[in-house]
Protein backbone atom coordinates (compact mmCIF):
# COMPACT_ATOMS: atom_id res chain seq x y z
CA UNK A 1 0.00 0.00 0.00
CA UNK A 2 1.65 3.54 -0.92
CA UNK A 3 2.24 5.61 2.12
CA UNK A 4 0.78 8.61 2.70
CA UNK A 5 3.32 11.82 2.16
CA UNK A 6 4.20 13.60 5.61
CA UNK A 7 4.84 17.03 5.49
CA UNK A 8 4.58 19.95 8.01
CA UNK A 9 0.74 20.92 6.80
CA UNK A 10 -0.37 16.86 7.85
CA UNK A 11 -1.56 13.97 5.98
CA UNK A 12 -2.97 13.91 2.49
CA UNK A 13 -6.62 13.33 3.94
CA UNK A 14 -6.67 15.68 6.10
CA UNK A 15 -5.11 18.92 3.77
CA UNK A 16 -7.57 17.87 0.85
CA UNK A 17 -10.88 18.07 3.15
CA UNK A 18 -12.85 20.52 1.49
CA UNK A 19 -16.10 22.67 2.78
CA UNK A 20 -19.30 20.77 2.46
CA UNK A 21 -22.28 23.98 1.16
CA UNK A 22 -24.99 23.09 4.00
CA UNK A 23 -27.94 24.81 4.38
CA UNK A 24 -28.16 28.15 6.11
CA UNK A 25 -30.27 28.95 8.90
CA UNK A 26 -29.87 32.58 7.59
CA UNK A 27 -30.53 35.21 4.80
CA UNK A 28 -31.58 33.15 1.18
CA UNK A 29 -30.71 36.60 -1.12
CA UNK A 30 -32.29 39.24 1.57
CA UNK A 31 -35.11 37.24 2.35
CA UNK A 32 -35.68 35.81 -1.80
CA UNK A 33 -35.31 31.87 -2.20
CA UNK A 34 -35.62 30.48 -5.29
CA UNK A 35 -37.74 27.30 -6.23
CA UNK A 36 -34.42 25.29 -6.74
CA UNK A 37 -33.29 25.92 -3.21
CA UNK A 38 -36.77 24.77 -1.90
CA UNK A 39 -36.62 21.60 -3.93
CA UNK A 40 -33.09 21.25 -2.23
CA UNK A 41 -34.48 21.86 0.95
CA UNK A 42 -37.04 19.11 0.09
CA UNK A 43 -34.82 16.61 -0.73
CA UNK A 44 -32.41 17.09 1.98
CA UNK A 45 -34.38 17.84 4.72
CA UNK A 46 -36.40 14.18 5.46
CA UNK A 47 -37.97 14.99 8.95
CA UNK A 48 -37.42 12.72 11.93
CA UNK A 49 -40.72 12.00 14.51
CA UNK A 50 -39.68 11.32 18.33
CA UNK A 51 -40.66 8.40 18.71
CA UNK A 52 -42.75 7.56 22.49
CA UNK A 53 -39.73 5.89 24.24
CA UNK A 54 -37.46 8.50 26.13
CA UNK A 55 -37.49 9.52 29.47
CA UNK A 56 -37.38 13.08 30.65
CA UNK A 57 -34.84 14.46 32.34
CA UNK A 58 -33.65 16.86 34.52
CA UNK A 59 -31.46 19.34 32.89
CA UNK A 60 -27.74 20.37 34.29
CA UNK A 61 -26.92 22.10 31.38
CA UNK A 62 -28.43 24.94 29.45
CA UNK A 63 -25.32 25.22 26.54
CA UNK A 64 -22.35 23.35 25.01
CA UNK A 65 -18.94 24.99 23.46
CA UNK A 66 -17.35 22.70 22.16
CA UNK A 67 -13.60 23.46 20.91
CA UNK A 68 -12.49 21.10 18.33
CA UNK A 69 -8.58 20.77 17.28
CA UNK A 70 -8.57 19.24 13.76
CA UNK A 71 -6.10 17.26 13.06
CA UNK A 72 -5.36 15.23 16.03
CA UNK A 73 -4.61 16.67 19.19
CA UNK A 74 -1.07 15.67 20.46
CA UNK A 75 -1.66 14.57 23.66
CA UNK A 76 1.63 13.91 25.08
CA UNK A 77 2.59 17.49 24.58
CA UNK A 78 -0.89 18.56 26.35
CA UNK A 79 -3.37 16.78 28.96
CA UNK A 80 -1.15 13.67 29.26
CA UNK A 81 2.55 13.95 29.58
CA UNK A 82 4.88 10.91 30.27
CA UNK A 83 7.52 12.75 32.25
CA UNK A 84 9.19 9.24 32.78
CA UNK A 85 9.29 7.69 29.34
CA UNK A 86 12.07 7.34 27.45
CA UNK A 87 12.87 10.73 25.43
CA UNK A 88 11.77 9.11 22.26
CA UNK A 89 7.87 9.06 23.79
CA UNK A 90 7.95 11.80 26.24
CA UNK A 91 9.07 13.92 23.80
CA UNK A 92 10.86 17.48 24.35
CA UNK A 93 8.77 19.27 26.87
CA UNK A 94 8.76 18.97 31.00
CA UNK A 95 5.68 19.32 32.94
CA UNK A 96 3.61 21.61 35.08
CA UNK A 97 1.95 21.05 38.43
CA UNK A 98 -1.44 21.87 38.94
CA UNK A 99 -3.54 23.08 41.88
CA UNK A 100 -4.82 19.28 42.04
CA UNK A 101 -1.12 17.71 42.32
CA UNK A 102 -1.31 16.43 38.81
CA UNK A 103 0.67 17.15 35.90
CA UNK A 104 0.36 18.91 32.65
CA UNK A 105 2.42 19.55 30.37
CA UNK A 106 4.63 22.77 30.47
CA UNK A 107 2.96 23.98 27.25
CA UNK A 108 -0.24 24.68 29.61
CA UNK A 109 0.78 26.64 32.62
CA UNK A 110 -2.38 28.79 32.20
CA UNK A 111 -4.80 26.23 32.36
CA UNK A 112 -2.86 24.09 35.29
CA UNK A 113 -3.83 27.30 37.48
CA UNK A 114 -7.51 26.28 36.51
CA UNK A 115 -7.47 22.01 36.62
CA UNK A 116 -9.55 22.65 39.55
CA UNK A 117 -12.56 23.79 37.65
CA UNK A 118 -12.20 20.82 34.52
CA UNK A 119 -12.19 17.29 34.33
CA UNK A 120 -9.16 15.99 32.39
CA UNK A 121 -10.09 12.82 30.37
CA UNK A 122 -6.87 10.63 30.06
CA UNK A 123 -8.10 7.43 28.77
CA UNK A 124 -10.89 8.09 25.60
CA UNK A 125 -10.98 4.97 22.72
CA UNK A 126 -11.83 5.93 19.60
CA UNK A 127 -11.60 3.36 16.70
CA UNK A 128 -10.03 4.95 14.06
CA UNK A 129 -7.52 6.89 13.20
CA UNK A 130 -8.72 8.20 9.74
CA UNK A 131 -9.43 12.00 10.00
CA UNK A 132 -12.79 11.76 8.16
CA UNK A 133 -14.14 8.49 9.99
CA UNK A 134 -13.16 9.95 12.96
CA UNK A 135 -14.44 13.36 12.95
CA UNK A 136 -17.48 11.92 11.95
CA UNK A 137 -17.80 9.68 15.06
CA UNK A 138 -16.86 11.77 17.19
CA UNK A 139 -19.81 14.82 16.04
CA UNK A 140 -22.62 12.06 15.39
CA UNK A 141 -21.50 9.44 17.85
CA UNK A 142 -22.13 6.63 14.90
CA UNK A 143 -19.35 4.95 12.71
CA UNK A 144 -19.90 6.69 9.12
CA UNK A 145 -21.52 3.95 7.16
CA UNK A 146 -23.15 4.04 3.30
CA UNK A 147 -26.67 3.29 4.58
CA UNK A 148 -27.61 6.18 7.04
CA UNK A 149 -26.08 9.53 7.84
CA UNK A 150 -26.48 10.41 11.29
CA UNK A 151 -26.89 13.71 12.63
CA UNK A 152 -24.67 15.77 14.64
CA UNK A 153 -25.00 15.99 18.49
CA UNK A 154 -25.41 19.75 18.06
CA UNK A 155 -27.97 19.09 15.51
CA UNK A 156 -29.76 16.29 17.85
CA UNK A 157 -29.86 18.78 21.02
CA UNK A 158 -31.65 21.54 18.61
CA UNK A 159 -33.86 18.82 17.22
CA UNK A 160 -34.80 18.04 21.42
CA UNK A 161 -34.57 21.19 22.93
CA UNK A 162 -35.29 24.28 20.24
CA UNK A 163 -34.29 27.71 20.76
CA UNK A 164 -33.97 29.52 24.25
CA UNK A 165 -34.66 33.02 23.40
CA UNK A 166 -34.12 34.58 19.38
CA UNK A 167 -30.91 33.30 17.94
CA UNK A 168 -30.84 29.79 16.17
CA UNK A 169 -29.82 26.51 18.70
CA UNK A 170 -26.51 25.80 17.09
CA UNK A 171 -24.14 28.10 15.71
CA UNK A 172 -20.68 27.03 14.34
CA UNK A 173 -17.55 29.61 14.41
CA UNK A 174 -16.57 30.53 12.16
CA UNK A 175 -17.95 27.37 10.24
CA UNK A 176 -19.00 23.53 11.04
CA UNK A 177 -15.98 20.82 10.54
CA UNK A 178 -16.10 19.56 6.83
CA UNK A 179 -16.15 15.58 8.05
CA UNK A 180 -18.53 16.28 10.78
CA UNK A 181 -21.37 15.16 9.15
CA UNK A 182 -24.76 17.06 8.33
CA UNK A 183 -28.25 17.06 9.75
CA UNK A 184 -28.51 13.23 8.80
CA UNK A 185 -31.91 12.16 8.39
CA UNK A 186 -33.07 15.06 10.64
CA UNK A 187 -34.50 18.22 9.15
CA UNK A 188 -32.37 20.68 7.80
CA UNK A 189 -33.75 22.99 9.92
CA UNK A 190 -32.01 21.77 12.60
CA UNK A 191 -28.02 22.89 10.93
CA UNK A 192 -25.81 25.57 12.47
CA UNK A 193 -25.99 28.97 11.36
CA UNK A 194 -22.37 29.26 10.34
CA UNK A 195 -20.82 32.85 10.66
CA UNK A 196 -19.11 32.93 7.61
CA UNK A 197 -16.16 34.99 9.04
CA UNK A 198 -13.70 34.44 11.76
CA UNK A 199 -13.76 36.63 14.71
CA UNK A 200 -10.32 36.82 15.01
CA UNK A 201 -9.81 38.52 11.44
CA UNK A 202 -9.75 42.07 10.48
CA UNK A 203 -13.26 42.93 9.04
CA UNK A 204 -15.01 40.40 11.08
CA UNK A 205 -18.55 40.36 9.97
CA UNK A 206 -21.00 38.06 9.92
CA UNK A 207 -22.03 36.55 6.32
CA UNK A 208 -26.26 37.76 5.40
CA UNK A 209 -26.13 39.83 8.40
CA UNK A 210 -27.36 43.27 7.22
CA UNK A 211 -30.14 44.33 4.64
CA UNK A 212 -28.28 45.07 1.21
CA UNK A 213 -27.47 48.96 0.67
CA UNK A 214 -29.54 48.88 -2.12
CA UNK A 215 -32.64 47.28 0.02
CA UNK A 216 -34.64 50.21 1.64
CA UNK A 217 -36.82 48.46 4.94
CA UNK A 218 -40.05 49.80 2.23
CA UNK A 219 -38.58 47.44 -0.01
CA UNK A 220 -38.01 44.60 2.74
CA UNK A 221 -41.22 44.27 4.04
CA UNK A 222 -42.52 44.11 0.46
CA UNK A 223 -40.39 41.34 -0.27
CA UNK A 224 -41.88 39.42 3.05
CA UNK A 225 -45.38 40.32 1.63
CA UNK A 226 -44.66 38.54 -1.61
CA UNK A 227 -43.17 35.45 0.39
CA UNK A 228 -45.41 35.12 2.07
CA UNK A 229 -48.42 35.14 -0.82
CA UNK A 230 -46.57 32.42 -2.41
CA UNK A 231 -46.81 29.81 0.29
CA UNK A 232 -50.16 30.83 0.24
CA UNK A 233 -50.28 29.61 -3.22
CA UNK A 234 -47.86 26.88 -2.55
CA UNK A 235 -50.14 25.36 0.63
CA UNK A 236 -53.33 25.46 -1.72
CA UNK A 237 -51.31 23.34 -4.19
CA UNK A 238 -50.85 20.92 -1.29
CA UNK A 239 -47.42 20.84 -1.62
CA UNK A 240 -45.57 19.39 1.39
CA UNK A 241 -46.21 20.81 4.74
CA UNK A 242 -43.29 19.68 6.69
CA UNK A 243 -40.97 21.58 3.51
CA UNK A 244 -43.27 24.85 4.47
CA UNK A 245 -42.61 24.77 7.97
CA UNK A 246 -39.05 24.37 7.28
CA UNK A 247 -38.88 27.07 4.93
CA UNK A 248 -41.17 29.69 7.46
CA UNK A 249 -38.76 28.39 10.42
CA UNK A 250 -35.47 29.61 7.82
CA UNK A 251 -37.37 32.87 6.93
CA UNK A 252 -38.71 33.50 10.44
CA UNK A 253 -35.06 33.26 11.96
CA UNK A 254 -33.17 35.20 9.25
CA UNK A 255 -36.02 37.93 9.60
CA UNK A 256 -35.23 37.91 13.36
CA UNK A 257 -31.49 38.10 12.80
CA UNK A 258 -31.42 41.11 10.22
CA UNK A 259 -33.94 43.21 12.71
CA UNK A 260 -33.01 42.39 16.19
CA UNK A 261 -30.31 44.51 17.71
CA UNK A 262 -30.38 41.95 21.22
CA UNK A 263 -29.67 39.04 18.56
CA UNK A 264 -27.06 40.88 16.31
CA UNK A 265 -25.11 41.82 19.71
CA UNK A 266 -24.50 38.62 20.64
CA UNK A 267 -21.92 38.41 17.83
CA UNK A 268 -20.62 41.27 18.14
CA UNK A 269 -17.02 42.24 20.59
CA UNK A 270 -17.88 46.10 20.84
CA UNK A 271 -18.75 45.98 24.27
CA UNK A 272 -15.94 43.52 25.60
CA UNK A 273 -13.01 45.15 27.97
CA UNK A 274 -9.65 44.89 27.37
CA UNK A 275 -9.08 42.82 30.72
CA UNK A 276 -11.48 40.31 28.97
CA UNK A 277 -9.18 40.25 25.96
CA UNK A 278 -6.29 40.02 28.31
CA UNK A 279 -7.97 36.91 29.92
CA UNK A 280 -8.70 35.05 26.85
CA UNK A 281 -4.97 35.76 25.45
CA UNK A 282 -5.87 37.39 22.46
CA UNK A 283 -2.45 39.34 22.06
CA UNK A 284 -0.19 35.71 22.86
CA UNK A 285 1.56 34.22 19.74
CA UNK A 286 3.66 31.62 18.67
CA UNK A 287 6.17 31.02 16.01
CA UNK A 288 6.77 33.88 13.24
CA UNK A 289 4.27 33.37 9.71
CA UNK A 290 5.69 33.00 6.52
CA UNK A 291 6.37 36.92 6.56
CA UNK A 292 8.95 36.53 9.97
CA UNK A 293 6.06 38.00 12.01
CA UNK A 294 4.35 37.08 15.33
CA UNK A 295 0.49 36.57 14.23
CA UNK A 296 -2.14 36.51 16.59
CA UNK A 297 -4.55 32.97 16.28
CA UNK A 298 -7.76 34.68 16.55
CA UNK A 299 -8.72 32.08 19.39
CA UNK A 300 -9.10 34.28 21.92
CA UNK A 301 -12.39 36.32 19.56
CA UNK A 302 -14.10 33.06 18.90
CA UNK A 303 -14.34 31.90 22.49
CA UNK A 304 -15.84 35.57 23.85
CA UNK A 305 -18.49 35.21 20.59
CA UNK A 306 -18.72 31.63 21.47
CA UNK A 307 -19.50 33.11 25.41
CA UNK A 308 -21.68 35.93 24.35
CA UNK A 309 -23.78 33.54 22.20
CA UNK A 310 -24.59 30.84 24.87
CA UNK A 311 -25.10 34.21 27.07
CA UNK A 312 -27.77 34.65 24.69
CA UNK A 313 -29.38 31.32 24.69
CA UNK A 314 -27.91 29.48 21.80
CA UNK A 315 -27.79 25.76 23.37
CA UNK A 316 -24.46 24.65 20.93
CA UNK A 317 -21.72 26.50 19.67
CA UNK A 318 -18.88 24.81 17.92
CA UNK A 319 -15.54 26.76 17.68
CA UNK A 320 -12.47 25.54 15.39
CA UNK A 321 -9.36 25.71 16.28
CA UNK A 322 -5.62 24.84 14.55
CA UNK A 323 -4.57 21.89 12.32
CA UNK A 324 -3.10 19.55 14.42
CA UNK A 325 -1.40 17.09 12.06
CA UNK A 326 1.81 17.03 12.94
CA UNK A 327 3.47 14.39 11.19
CA UNK A 328 6.48 16.15 10.99
CA UNK A 329 8.27 18.11 14.07
CA UNK A 330 5.44 18.01 16.85
CA UNK A 331 7.83 20.39 18.26
CA UNK A 332 7.14 23.43 16.12
CA UNK A 333 3.72 22.54 15.70
CA UNK A 334 3.35 22.57 19.37
CA UNK A 335 5.31 25.96 19.71
CA UNK A 336 3.08 27.25 17.47
CA UNK A 337 -0.49 26.61 18.42
CA UNK A 338 -0.32 25.65 22.08
CA UNK A 339 0.02 29.08 24.17
CA UNK A 340 -3.14 30.60 22.27
CA UNK A 341 -4.92 27.46 23.49
CA UNK A 342 -3.44 27.20 26.79
CA UNK A 343 -4.33 31.10 27.69
CA UNK A 344 -7.76 30.66 25.61
CA UNK A 345 -8.87 27.41 27.87
CA UNK A 346 -8.07 29.17 30.82
CA UNK A 347 -9.65 32.43 29.97
CA UNK A 348 -13.07 30.87 29.00
CA UNK A 349 -13.15 28.43 31.87
CA UNK A 350 -12.48 31.56 34.33
CA UNK A 351 -14.60 33.89 32.63
CA UNK A 352 -17.57 31.43 32.69
CA UNK A 353 -16.86 31.05 35.86
CA UNK A 354 -16.67 34.58 37.37
CA UNK A 355 -20.09 35.37 35.42
CA UNK A 356 -21.56 32.22 37.44
CA UNK A 357 -22.19 30.36 34.02
CA UNK A 358 -20.14 27.61 34.46
CA UNK A 359 -22.50 25.26 36.08
CA UNK A 360 -25.21 25.36 33.07
CA UNK A 361 -22.71 25.48 30.68
CA UNK A 362 -20.37 22.61 29.23
CA UNK A 363 -17.19 23.55 27.51
CA UNK A 364 -15.59 20.28 25.87
CA UNK A 365 -11.97 20.74 23.89
CA UNK A 366 -11.96 17.78 21.61
CA UNK A 367 -10.62 16.05 18.32
CA UNK A 368 -10.67 13.24 16.44
CA UNK A 369 -7.97 10.90 17.31
CA UNK A 370 -4.30 11.65 19.54
CA UNK A 371 -1.23 10.73 18.48
CA UNK A 372 1.14 7.92 18.08
CA UNK A 373 3.25 7.81 21.83
CA UNK A 374 6.70 7.22 19.98
CA UNK A 375 8.63 10.13 18.02
CA UNK A 376 8.72 8.95 14.79
CA UNK A 377 11.62 9.72 12.55
CA UNK A 378 10.71 12.97 11.15
CA UNK A 379 10.36 14.19 14.33
CA UNK A 380 6.54 13.96 14.25
CA UNK A 381 3.94 11.98 16.01
CA UNK A 382 1.73 9.63 13.68
CA UNK A 383 -2.72 8.86 14.26
CA UNK A 384 -3.41 7.33 17.30
CA UNK A 385 -7.45 6.28 18.08
CA UNK A 386 -6.72 3.45 20.85
CA UNK A 387 -6.16 6.42 23.95
CA UNK A 388 -6.18 9.98 23.98
CA UNK A 389 -7.34 12.40 25.89
CA UNK A 390 -9.92 15.14 25.95
CA UNK A 391 -11.06 18.09 28.12
CA UNK A 392 -14.22 19.12 29.92
CA UNK A 393 -15.95 21.61 32.23
CA UNK A 394 -19.28 22.84 33.95
CA UNK A 395 -22.41 21.81 33.84
CA UNK A 396 -22.26 19.41 36.05
CA UNK A 397 -19.05 17.36 35.34
CA UNK A 398 -16.70 16.89 38.01
CA UNK A 399 -14.26 19.75 38.62
CA UNK A 400 -10.17 18.70 39.78
CA UNK A 401 -10.79 15.42 38.02
CA UNK A 402 -8.12 13.50 35.81
CA UNK A 403 -10.73 10.81 34.77
CA UNK A 404 -8.98 7.45 33.71
CA UNK A 405 -5.31 6.74 32.59
CA UNK A 406 -3.27 6.18 29.67
CA UNK A 407 -0.67 3.16 29.88
CA UNK A 408 2.65 3.74 30.58
CA UNK A 409 3.36 4.82 27.10
CA UNK A 410 0.22 6.16 26.66
CA UNK A 411 -0.40 3.68 23.88
CA UNK A 412 -3.60 2.15 25.40
CA UNK A 413 -6.15 3.36 28.60
CA UNK A 414 -4.63 1.86 31.60
CA UNK A 415 -7.57 2.78 34.24
CA UNK A 416 -11.08 3.55 33.46
CA UNK A 417 -11.24 3.31 29.89
CA UNK A 418 -13.85 5.67 28.26
CA UNK A 419 -15.91 4.62 25.28
CA UNK A 420 -16.71 7.63 22.59
CA UNK A 421 -19.88 6.80 22.76
CA UNK A 422 -20.36 6.75 26.48
CA UNK A 423 -18.96 10.37 26.87
CA UNK A 424 -21.69 11.94 24.39
CA UNK A 425 -24.05 9.86 26.00
CA UNK A 426 -23.48 11.93 29.37
CA UNK A 427 -23.17 15.15 27.92
CA UNK A 428 -27.22 14.44 26.35
CA UNK A 429 -27.83 13.50 30.16
CA UNK A 430 -26.45 17.06 31.77
CA UNK A 431 -28.58 18.27 28.81
CA UNK A 432 -31.17 16.41 29.66
CA UNK A 433 -31.95 14.17 26.94
CA UNK A 434 -32.49 10.91 27.17
CA UNK A 435 -29.69 9.40 24.79
CA UNK A 436 -31.86 5.90 24.13
CA UNK A 437 -34.66 7.92 23.26
CA UNK A 438 -35.25 6.35 19.47
CA UNK A 439 -35.94 8.90 16.48
CA UNK A 440 -37.39 7.48 13.17
CA UNK A 441 -35.38 7.50 10.08
CA UNK A 442 -37.09 7.73 6.83
CA UNK A 443 -40.77 7.91 8.59
CA UNK A 444 -40.40 3.93 9.78
CA UNK A 445 -37.22 3.01 11.44
CA UNK A 446 -36.13 3.80 15.08
CA UNK A 447 -32.90 4.43 15.75
CA UNK A 448 -31.07 5.59 19.23
CA UNK A 449 -29.70 8.60 19.70
CA UNK A 450 -26.56 7.14 20.95
CA UNK A 451 -26.64 3.31 20.50
CA UNK A 452 -25.49 1.22 23.43
CA UNK A 453 -24.05 4.07 25.02
CA UNK A 454 -24.46 4.11 29.12
CA UNK A 455 -24.25 7.16 31.79
CA UNK A 456 -20.55 7.65 33.24
CA UNK A 457 -21.41 8.17 36.45
CA UNK A 458 -17.65 8.81 37.79
CA UNK A 459 -17.46 12.16 35.63
CA UNK A 460 -20.64 13.96 37.16
CA UNK A 461 -20.61 15.59 40.36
Amino acid sequence: MKQQQNTRKGCTGFRKMSRRDALQAGVFGAMGLSLGDMLRLEAAGSDAFTQASGTKKEAKALSVIQLHLPGGFQQQEAFDPKPEAPVEIRGSFGVTKTKTGDVLSDNFPETAKIADKVTILRSLVGRVPDHGLATYHLFTGYPKTAVIDYPQMASIVSHELGKRGELPPYVAIPNKHSFSGGTGFISSAFGPFELGSDPGARGYQVRDFSIPNNVTTDRFQRRLSAREIIEQRLREQQVDPNTLETMDDFYKQAQTLLTSSQAQAAFKLDEESEATFQLYGRDVVGLKGPDNRYHPKGLAERLIVARRLVESGVRFVTVNYGSWDCHVDVQKNTLDQMPALDHAIAGLVSDLDQRGMLDSTIFWVTSEFGRTPKVNRDGGRDHHARCYSNLIAGGGFTRGQFYGSSDATGAEPGRDALLLEDLLFTIYHQLGIDANKELLAFGTRPIEIIKDGKLVEGLLS
